[in-house]
């Protein structure tokens, strides 16, 4: 099992989802962050005063599937978060050891 982890524009979460759920991945974890990278923030004038504020709001989400699905997955986040801008995000890949299900006690593959 592998777990994918991306960090995304806010307004991709949608299209993301959706894409997701119509290839039959309907699990996933999604939490709002603040983040920076290339993007780099940006400034404004609040009171007469510059603010330069480098930390940006994202969506993080995490999914876990299995070692089969890794390549499909990573193909529609990113065909569905593109948009050819600095700041699209990034997916980030990592081994699961086990997963149990809490209400059935299945292990592995099967508690997916």
């Amino acid at each position: 099992m592998k777990k994918i982890e991306c960090i995304l524009r806010p307004g991709k979460l949608e299209e993301v989802k959706e894409a997701l759920n119509q290839s039959g991945v309907h699990g996933m974890t999604v939490m709002q962050v603040m983040g920076c990278g290339l993007q780099k923030g940006r400034k404004e004038v609040y009171r007469g005063t510059e603010l330069t504020i480098n930390l940006l709001p994202k969506v993080k989400i995490e999914i876990i599937v299995k070692d089969s699905q890794v390549e499909e997955v990573i193909a529609l986040i990113r065909q569905s978060a593109l948009t050819g801008q600095i700041g699209d995000g990034k997916i980030f890949v990592s081994s699961v050891e086990n997963a149990v299900r809490i209400r059935t006690g299945e292990t592995g593959d099967a508690a997916l």
